[in-house]
C-alpha cells in the first residue's frame, strides 16, 4: 500500500491554532506524517500549505516564498499581542487622516527593513517560544530580522479603521507593520482581522476547508514545485542523483530540481566549484 503523499490548500478558519487544522487533516486522512508551512496566528484565517507524507521534504523550498495579506488595523488602541485577541496595554487619540497621508504612510514602509519580532511569536529564546515568556509578563530581547515589503496598498479607511493589502517576505510580522504604521500615523493601534490571500501564486481561492479534505484533493510535489527550473536525466546520471552524488551540470541555476521520466528525484545546489550537490532527496 502506497503511503499518502501530497500537499493541500487549506483555507484557515478564525479561533483555531493553525496545528488544529493540520490535526484534522491527519485524522481524516488516517496518517500521521503531516506537517504545514506559514503558521497563521489562531484569530488570523486565509491560506495554510499542508504537507503530508513524503511531501513534509518540501517544506523548506515552500517556506521561503512571498506572502500577500489582507489586514485591518483598529486605531487608538494598542494590545499586548498586537492583534484583537490581547488586552489594551495603551490608549491614544486618532488624528484627522487623510487617504493621502495614509496612502503615503504606508508607501514608506515598501523596501527592505528591519523589524522586531512580537513578543507574541513561535520565535525560540533559550528553547523556549517567545510568547511563553510573554505570557508570564517577561519581556525578552529580540534581534532585529531583514524583511522585504514588495508591495502595500490602502484598500477602505472609515471610523478609525485601516484597511490594507501587503505582499510580504518570509518572517514579515503582520502585526508589527500594523503596529509601526499606526505610530507612523500618530497614534496606536492592533490588528482587529488578518487574512492571508496568497503564498507565491498559490490562492486561498484555490483552498479548501481542513474538514472537506481527502486524499483525491491532493496535489503533488511536482505541482507544488512547479516554478522550479528543472533538468530532465536519465540512464546512468539519472542513477546517480538516486544515490546523491555530486554532478557537474549545464546550467546557470543556484538550485535545480533533478528529473527522470517517473519525476523529481531530487533538488540540487550549485556550491562555489561549481559543483551540484544534493541538497534533498525527493523521490
Amino acid at each position: 500500500m502506497n503511503q499518502l503523499s501530497g500537499c493541500l490548500l487549506i483555507n484557515k478558519k478564525a479561533g483555531v491554532t493553525s496545528r488544529a487544522e493540520v490535526n484534522e487533516v491527519s485524522k481524516i486522512l488516517g496518517t500521521k506524517k503531516v506537517g504545514h508551512i506559514g503558521t497563521l496566528d489562531p484569530f488570523a484565517t486565509g491560506l495554510l500549505i499542508v504537507l503530508v507524507g513524503s511531501a513534509t521534504k518540501i517544506s523548506p523550498f515552500l517556506e521561503r516564498h512571498n506572502k500577500t495579506y489582507i489586514a485591518t488595523i483598529a486605531l487608538g488602541k494598542k494590545t499586548d499581542s498586537g492583534d484583537l485577541t490581547g488586552n489594551i496595554i495603551e490608549e491614544k487619540p486618532v488624528p484627522k487622516l487623510t487617504i493621502e497621508k495614509i496612502s503615503e504612510v504606508l508607501q514608506s514602509f515598501l523596501g527592505e527593513s528591519e523589524q522586531i519580532p512580537p513578543m507574541y511569536s513561535a520565535i525560540k529564546k533559550d528553547g523556549k517560544p517567545l510568547y511563553a515568556y510573554a505570557r508570564k509578563g517577561e519581556e525578552v530581547e529580540r534581534k532585529p530580522r531583514k524583511i522585504t515589503i514588495y508591495d502595500i496598498k490602502l484598500i477602505t479607511y472609515s471610523d478609525a479603521s485601516i484597511t490594507f493589502v501587503a505582499k510580504v517576505s518570509k518572517g514579515t510580522y503582520v502585526r508589527t507593520l500594523g503596529e509601526d504604521i499606526a505610530e507612523k500615523l500618530g497614534t496606536v493601534g492592533h490588528l482587529s482581522e488578518l487574512e492571508r490571500t496568497m503564498i507565491d501564486n498559490f490562492n486561498v481561492k484555490d483552498a479548501i476547508k481542513a474538514e472537506d479534505v481527502s486524499s483525491s484533493k491532493l496535489l503533488s510535489i511536482e505541482k507544488m514545485l512547479k516554478d522550479f527550473p528543472s533538468i530532465n536525466v536519465s540512464g546512468e546520471i539519472a542513477s546517480k542523483v538516486k544515490n546523491g552524488v555530486p554532478l557537474f551540470l549545464k546550467c546557470d541555476n543556484e538550485e535545480v530540481l533533478i528529473k527522470d521520466e517517473d519525476g523529481i528525484i531530487a533538488m540540487y545546489k550549485r556550491n562555489e566549484n561549481s559543483k551540484y550537490t544534493c541538497l534533498r532527496g525527493l523521490r
